[in-house]
């Protein structure tokens, strides 16, 4: 998975035409993979309605999780 994500990343970062920053990387990863963002947010979903008692970690909203991944990757780079 990580080495997938690792591809996708390289890929979108190859795509983004002007400044590279966290929104514009954000934005063409969604316009690159909207299937991906879909199972992000269907999962993120899932896990909210699946929720017996409130005492579980919370899961993060798949926006957030993905922009912290991309900050953490563009920070790599």
């Amino acid at each position: 998975m990580i080495i997938e994500q690792e591809q996708k990343f390289k890929e979108v970062l190859s795509k983004i035409e002007g400044q590279v920053n966290e929104q514009s990387f954000f934005n063409k990863f969604l316009e690159l993979y909207p299937k991906v963002w879909q199972k992000l947010k269907a999962n993120y979903s899932k896990f909210n309605r699946s929720k017996q008692s409130r005492q579980t970690i919370p899961l993060p909203k798949p926006e957030v999780s993905l922009r912290k991944e991309i900050r953490m990757w563009l920070q790599k780079q």
